[in-house]
């Protein structure tokens, strides 16, 4: 540490310490002009107001703590570059550059605190590794559904958990916002067990554009209308009828008949499942703004053999 810190340091600490005592001794001080131990003249509900100093255990543990104070900086580190009487040093006290402290904790880690963590993760690799490679070798529909595989499947719910439960609720029900339930039949880009190791692998990235410049405030409600009909909702026919022909610009994603298209990730909208809600209001905020999902790879978190595993496990929630 530089000269400069170290005066500024012991500046500030001493300072503390002694004005601590003059202010202790400023206390003490009878400024009142009423002897001690007589009436201060101020009485309310029968409490009188009494001239007392300070306890007399309670000062001397004032002193004590000050005294205390000047012995531990002698004696140990803490006015700046100063390692103290007993020459003990807390801590690197030099300040140094991000890269410089990257390098010296890759150097730790390399060195010392990581070395049993390494060791714990090679031990559970080669306990596990075999174990997920066999199960690797089983096609997803029959690692879900035999039950003498029923292990495995348990094995892909804890991964589960510890990876997507975030997202889609440890029970896998999904929430508003984006994300889908995984225990219906309804997929967005498929449900087959390749379909599902894919997703997990690669990820998605939906984008459903916003409308309200193509549409206008007025086309907008004509095509909820519309979509919600395709559903069996009651709407307006007359809006209905209107967001017909703008529905042609939306075809192009879920299809002429609104089914949808799962090799884009397009929704159904003749159903009842909603991604993002199926309220007027919903689905309004939907086409005046857009909806942008994105679901994460897993390829280099869980590996392939793991992420066999998990699609296991979603296969087995929709195909009981």
């Amino acid at each position: 540490m530089t000269t400069f810190w170290t005066i500024w340091i012991s500046v500030i600490t001493l300072g503390s310490i002694i004005g601590c005592f003059f202010l202790l001794r400023w206390a003490l001080a009878n400024k009142t002009g009423v002897k001690e131990g007589e009436s201060m003249g101020h009485e309310f509900d029968g409490i009188i107001e009494i001239n007392n100093q300070l306890p007399r255990w309670w000062t001397i543990l004032f002193y004590i703590t000050i005294v205390w104070g000047f012995i531990y900086l002698a004696l140990y580190p803490g006015l700046g570059a100063y390692k103290g009487l007993l020459g003990w040093q807390s801590s690197n006290q030099t300040v140094t550059s991000l890269a410089e402290s990257e390098a010296s904790l890759k150097a730790s880690l390399e060195n010392g605190s990581m070395i049993q963590y390494d060791r714990e993760i090679k031990f559970a690799n080669e306990q596990f590794d075999p174990i997920f490679e066999a199960y690797a070798q089983i096609p997803v529909e029959d690692l879900a559904t035999n039950p003498e595989h029923a292990d495995a499947v348990k094995v892909g719910q804890r991964l589960f958990l510890q990876n997507c439960a975030q997202c889609h609720g440890s029970d896998a029900r999904g929430q508003n916002g984006g994300f889908p339930n995984l225990t219906d039949d309804d997929w967005l880009y498929g449900g087959s067990g390749a379909k599902i190791k894919e997703t997990l692998h690669l990820g998605r990235n939906a984008l459903m554009p916003a409308w309200l410049d193509a549409f206008g405030e007025q086309g907008i409600e004509e095509v909820v209308a519309y979509t919600l009909s395709l559903s069996g909702r009651k709407v307006d026919p007359v809006l209905a009828d209107a967001g017909k022909s703008r529905f042609m610009a939306c075809a192009a994603c879920h299809g002429a008949d609104g089914k949808g298209n799962q090799m884009i990730g397009a929704p159904n909208l003749t159903d009842t499942v909603w991604l993002y809600g199926g309220s007027k209001r919903s689905v309004t905020e939907t086409l005046t703004y857009g909806r942008n999902g994105v679901m994460p790879a897993f390829d280099k978190t869980l590996g392939s053999d793991k992420i066999h595993v998990v699609a296991a496990y979603v296969y087995s929630l929709s195909n009981k």
